[in-house]
């Protein structure tokens, strides 16, 4: 990495952290800039492009798409950052009440945050909890209050989450609620009514807290074993194990018809295979960035990742709600001059709005300014 991409940061960072974190965030305000939905209207049916637009929307039900990733992707990598952090703190001579603390802090800032997000999505009052920050404010506590306890035993537990997610779906006894994987009556739609009064229509459900806790756990897992005394070739080894066995139980809980594969209500077996698919993504990045020195496309990758809950509440809010009609105006405005399409216009519409969110992020990272919660 050049010097001016590492200056006034801390020495010996996991540059392989920081890129991760920076692809999960720009993916992320890139669908904010409507990139995906530009891409779609200009994919023709049955064509490649609508077939790599389709990977960067949700799948409807029971199913994985790259999208139904990204989520995980941001729970794991904050566990991986949790276990530097918190390590540091404790180094630095902080109590574990104090970090407790601190912690906990945070968690409640993050929930504000996921419901505020809601309010502005609705443009009312409303209280949802199916936002990724209002579901990393509980995984986020699950991780730290097991955080000093053996791996085997943090392990233990998180399959135990697992587990009880399983139980609860399946023996759960109320007539309209007792089909595990029916959309809208499971469990989970039982609970979104007591937490919320309300289903989500697309099927999301909030106690998917319980399941996704074990992605954080196994990010905490997975950067304590970045950060301890191991050869890095042996470091690598236990990702790419630990990946591959997640991917093989995933889908062959899936394809056995035994749990199917539903990001929608974090199915046991989707919580396996995107753990494994994380472990997978975070060893490759490891084995370029910081076995093989590769610096190739980082300093995007990183800038973004410097700011990531910042980036993604602006993208959310003032990103997608306002600059992306603010930028139409203008694209729309004078491609319409020379006669441009509408599929034109909204495919420039939604680089410009993602080129700019990036060059705020460039902004911030230029002046030393990072935004922490």
């Amino acid at each position: 990495m050049s010097e001016s991409t590492t200056a006034g940061l801390p020495e010996g960072r996991l540059v392989s952290l920081d890129v991760f974190r920076g692809f999960t965030m720009f993916v992320l305000i890139a669908e904010s800039a409507l990139v995906y939905e530009a891409l779609m209207t200009a994919a023709a049916p049955g064509s490649l492009l609508e077939a790599v637009a389709l990977q960067f929307h949700h799948h409807p039900w029971n199913g994985l798409r790259f999208w139904d990733l990204v989520q995980p992707f941001f729970m794991f990598i904050v566990g991986v950052a949790m276990a530097f952090s918190v390590t540091r703190r404790w180094g630095a001579g902080d109590t574990w009440g104090e970090t407790f603390h601190h912690v906990a802090v945070r968690c409640l800032i993050l929930l504000c945050f996921g419901v505020s997000l809601h309010i502005g999505y609705a443009e009312a009052l409303v209280w949802e909890l199916w936002n990724v920050l209002s579901q990393l404010s509980v995984t986020i506590m699950v991780a730290f209050v097991i955080f000093k306890l053996p791996w085997r035993t943090q392990l233990a537990i998180s399959f135990g989450l697992l587990l009880l997610s399983e139980i609860l779906y399946r023996s759960f006894p109320l007539d309209g609620f007792d089909q595990p994987f029916v959309q809208g009556e499971n469990f989970g739609a039982w609970m979104d009514t007591v937490l919320m009064g309300k289903i989500n229509p697309s099927g999301w459900v909030a106690i998917n807290v319980l399941p996704t806790s074990a992605q954080t756990i196994w990010g905490v897992l997975a950067g304590k074993l970045l950060m301890s005394d191991r050869a890095g070739s042996e470091k690598l080894k236990y990702l790419l194990i630990g990946g591959l066995i997640g991917l093989v139980v995933g889908y062959g809980l899936d394809v056995a018809d035994v749990t199917p594969i539903i990001k929608r209500i974090c199915t046991s077996s989707f919580v396996i295979v995107s753990g494994g698919w994380c472990l997978l993504t975070l060893a490759l990045f490891y084995w370029l960035m910081d076995l093989k020195g590769s610096r190739w496309g980082t300093k995007l990758f990183i800038v973004v990742g410097m700011n990531p809950i910042f980036i993604y509440m602006f993208a959310e809010t003032l990103g997608e709600q306002w600059f992306n009609a603010f930028v139409a105006v203008f694209t729309h405005g004078i491609l319409g001059w020379f006669g441009a399409g509408a599929t034109t216009m909204e495919v420039l519409t939604s680089v410009i709005v993602l080129s700019s969110m990036t060059y705020l992020c460039y902004w911030l990272y230029n002046r030393r300014i990072f935004i922490r919660i």
